[in-house]
Parts: C-alpha cells; sequence; structure tokens
C-alpha cells in the first residue's frame, strides 16, 4: 500500500469484491426461494448496503499495517425458507467465493484484452501502468478472497459448505464447534501468521493461501 496508484486500486478492487460477494450469497439465497434477504434489502446491487462500517475500517487499517482482518455485513439466510434447506444454503454460501472467482476472471480477461494491443506494455508511473496495476490487483486479491473464505473455520463461508457436506449428527456438533471455538481459532490463525511472518518465516496462512492463488492466478493470465 505505497503509492496513490495502490490506494486507489485497493479501495476499488476491494469495495467490489467484497460489495458482490455478499450481493451473491443474498441473490442465490433468494433464487433458493428465501425471501429474507429482499425483507431485508439486501437483494440490491447499491454495494454500501453489504457493508459493515466497522468491518470496513478494520479492512483499511489492517492492510496498511500488514493484518489484512475484515468483514462484509453478514448476508442474511433463513434456510427453513428454501426449497430445499440444505442444497439451497449450500448454494447460497458458495455463491460468494463463486463470485470472487468470477470477479477475477473479468479482471484477467480485460488484461490480456489490454496486452493485445501494441501499446499494451507495462509502464508503471504511466496511465496505462494504473490499469495493469489494477488488473493485477483485482486478480490477486479476488483470489485470496476466495480461498481464505474457504477456509473451514466459523465464521467463514467454508465451515458452512464442509458441516453440509456432513451427516446430520456430524453437522450439527460442527456447527455448534464453530459456533464456540470457530471465530477464536480464526483469530488464531491469523495472529500466528502475522507473527511468524514477521519473525522471518514463511507464515502458516501464506503457506494455505499462495499455492491455489499463484496456480489460479497463472492459469488465468498464462504467466
Amino acid at each position: 500500500m505505497g503509492s496513490w496508484q495502490e490506494i486507489v486500486s485497493f479501495i476499488v478492487v476491494i469495495f467490489l469484491g467484497i460489495g458482490l460477494h455478499e450481493y451473491a450469497h443474498c441473490k442465490v439465497a433468494e433464487l433458493m426461494g428465501d425471501p429474507t434477504p429482499r425483507e431485508m434489502g439486501r437483494v440490491t446491487l447499491n454495494l454500501f448496503k453489504h457493508f459493515d462500517p466497522a468491518g470496513t475500517v478494520m479492512i483499511i487499517i489492517s492492510c496498511i499495517i500488514g493484518f489484512g482482518i475484515g468483514w462484509g455485513k453478514p448476508s442474511p439466510f433463513n434456510a427453513s425458507r428454501m426449497r430445499n434447506p440444505r442444497w439451497g444454503l449450500f448454494a447460497a454460501v458458495i455463491a460468494g467465493p463463486l463470485c470472487n472467482i468470477l470477479q477475477a476472471v473479468f479482471w484477467a480477461g480485460l488484461l490480456r484484452l489490454f496486452l493485445l494491443f501494441p501499446h499494451g506494455t507495462i509502464k508503471l508511473g504511466e496511465g496505462e501502468g494504473f490499469f495493469v496495476l489494477l488488473c493485477f490487483i483485482g486478480i490477486q486479491l479476488n483470489l485470496r478472497l476466495a480461498i481464505f473464505n474457504m477456509i473451514p473455520l466459523g465464521p467463514l463461508d467454508g465451515h458452512w459448505l464442509v458441516g453440509l457436506l456432513m451427516p446430520m449428527k456430524a453437522m450439527i456438533k460442527w456447527f455448534q464447534f464453530n459456533r464456540q471455538y470457530g471465530g477464536m481459532l480464526l483469530i488464531g490463525l491469523i495472529l500466528f501468521s502475522q507473527i511468524s511472518g514477521r519473525a522471518g518465516a514463511e507464515s502458516l496462512l501464506s503457506r494455505i493461501l499462495e499455492p491455489p492463488v499463484d496456480f489460479m492466478f497463472r492459469l488465468l493470465t498464462g504467466t
């Protein structure tokens, strides 16, 4: 987060990345038969309605200092109002990370299209350099949001997806465990990763996130 180009790019990408992520949750929940998101005014492309004020401030501050912790406004679901509660909820939950992957594909498509033209060379500091930087951040950040949300610890999307694939008794125990301990374990994972990273070792989160992010980045960009 050094130059103004990086700051502006980050703000644009994170606004779209988190806002559309939450919108996708709400829209798919509605498509699965749950009217709750619509009743709560959350099936809207006014992305400001999908942001939690405290979570937004935390995103900005924590990214500046290197932690990267933040959240959008939780999407309101009521699986009992869906036509198929288990698989309807699964579809609504996975829609968020899939939306981030689609956004990464969009930014990668723009980048590839731009670089097809003769003037499409990377010259940081010029107008075209800013556009390329925006696309790179758009790809990287959305891939990180998607993969990070797939970690199976509450309150992340991954713990819902894992639980919904379990038999009923195991699913109930899994969700109870995550309600009690998932958030604390997630915070512990983030803090431990930051401490180990500052100590010079590769952080645990980096070991989890970087391989799939790097693979998908290379796949999308052809690098």
